[in-house]
């Protein structure tokens, strides 16, 4: 007997999984032998919801899986172009980067409940995992277990979190992708594209078997994976589609959500498009694409719709208290809703979106959309402020917990709003940097969340925004250049 074996595997250890999932694990190793599948992918989704991880070969993944593997921590400390934000390698102790100083390993564990195969990637398995210190701690800023925990709070009071995904996005033909030595870059040149159809005629057919040939490929390898794709829609603007699922439960549509964006560019790109969950393209007639979270509560004893109202109501009490939650912390949540710089070029009057804290019954206006009739089991909440480049365990968990405060403390939401770009409201963030001075001052979701996870993330953002505010843009040229 080896060493390892005598102290047990380091998910035995510190008691990682449970008896589904290590029932699982050991049909995964039957499957990968028995379907010949070649490599494994290991991915985590990290702090801005894009996956990153390793590949290992067959016969090292079910080693990978009950050990773990190891990766730097640094992959933790990035901003959207992929830099280190945080000192890792000077003297002194910053207490927001402990553990990971001089870019220390965290370790890959395996989620077995979470493997599929990819259909577009031949012999290839891929697992999804969470992140965890040597000494078996989940890693605090690991966006799974921060949406998981914030299921576990919902769950404490006697309730699932419900909520179900609509995406929109683009995609276009890629005709460059600009692979020259000088677009190399952080970030690099963006691709060169073509428009698919020319949009405007939403929902017709026509432009619908337009993009039929792209839509078909994304379709096919999506049911594949098991994601409980409800509809396809051909959206208002040029190259723009929008996907629907059915509704998940607790961090369940957080999972799909990330696995759905990876497959869809990776499959897109293998076939020649380009596909894009960015908020707003800067080509000309682009339209915003949204993301739409629809949500209820479910209660755990009784499995009943909590948001069902009696009588002659839509929303119940506690419907109209976790509503009022949402209202009254949209403004900081909007830092998780829409946590890029471009996402805030979507909230404009008039344009499907929201640009204020309001809500209505049946209105596309509004921030919050009450969907449903008196005593509909299908009553929930659609909040349409999100961006389609949105980490999904950052939004659910801050729809969780401004939707508890909001019940904790008996919060009524005020009067509906049927006509929402007049209406008397809290108006929301018009920049990035509004949406995290709001999240700094937000006593419920730095609670919520953590301190330390609060203050790890405005500072990620910060970099962001510094780059973005040291840059000379195309506007500033056209506007300037000459005239002065």
């Amino acid at each position: 007997m080896t060493r390892r074996q005598e102290r047990g595997s380091f998910v035995e250890r510190h008691g990682l999984w449970s008896d589904a999932q290590t029932k699982a694990a050991a049909e995964i190793t039957r499957r990968i032998e028995a379907e010949g599948i070649d490599l494994v992918r290991l991915s985590f989704a990290d702090q801005h919801g894009i996956l990153r991880g390793k590949t290992v070969v067959a016969a090292e993944a079910p080693g990978a899986m009950r050990d773990g593997i190891g990766i730097a921590s640094t992959l933790l400390l990035k901003d959207t172009a992929h830099r280190t934000v945080f000192p890792v390698f000077t003297a002194g102790e910053d207490p927001l980067v402990a553990g990971m100083r001089g870019a220390a390993d965290v370790l890959l564990v395996a989620d077995p409940l979470s493997f599929r195969v990819l259909p577009w990637a031949p012999g290839t398995g891929w697992l999804l995992c969470d992140v965890h210190f040597a000494d078996g701690k989940p890693v605090p800023y690991s966006t799974r277990e921060v949406g998981r925990r914030a299921v576990a709070q919902l769950a404490t009071e006697g309730y699932d979190l419900v909520a179900g995904l609509e995406v929109e996005f683009h995609v276009f033909r890629l005709d460059d992708p600009q692979l020259r030595p000088s677009d190399a870059g952080q970030p690099g040149t963006p691709p060169s594209v073509t428009l698919l159809n020319k949009g405007y005629q939403y929902l017709t057919e026509q432009r619908y078997d337009a993009l039929d040939p792209v839509l078909e490929l994304i379709r096919r390898d999506v049911v594949k994976l098991g994601l409980p794709l409800r509809s396809i829609e051909v959206e208002y603007g040029p190259s723009q589609c929008e996907m629907t699922f059915r509704p998940g439960i607790g961090i369940e549509s957080a999972d799909w959500m990330i696995l759905f964006r990876s497959a869809v560019k990776q499959i897109c790109h293998r076939n020649g498009y380009h596909a894009t969950f960015m908020c707003r393209p800067r080509l000309e007639h682009m339209v915003s694409s949204g993301w739409h979270l629809h949500q209820s509560l479910r209660e755990r004893k009784s499995g009943r719709n909590a948001f069902v109202a009696g009588g002659g109501d839509i929303l119940s009490p506690l419907a109209r208290h976790y509503l009022a939650g949402l209202i009254d912390h949209a403004a900081a949540a909007t830092a998780f809703t829409t946590p890029t710089i471009n996402g805030y070029k979507r909230y404009v009057p008039y344009a499907l979106a929201p640009d204020r804290a309001t809500w209505g019954h049946d209105n596309r206006g509004v921030m919050i959309r009450v969907v449903g009739q008196p005593g509909d089991p299908a009553t929930h909440l659609e909040n349409r402020a999100g961006e389609p480049a949105a980490n999904p365990y950052l939004y659910l968990a801050a729809q969780i917990l401004c939707g508890l405060d909001g019940m904790a403390r008996r919060l009524d939401p005020g009067p509906s709003a049927d006509a929402p770009y007049e209406a008397a409201a809290t108006p929301l963030p018009r920049t990035l940097d509004e949406a995290l001075a709001a999240l700094a001052q937000d006593a419920c979701l730095r609670a919520g969340l953590g301190e330390g996870f609060v203050a790890y993330y405005l500072r990620l953002k910060a970099a962001e925004l510094a780059r973005f505010h040291q840059t000379v843009t195309d506007w500033e040229q056209r506007e300037y250049f000459e005239i002065f």
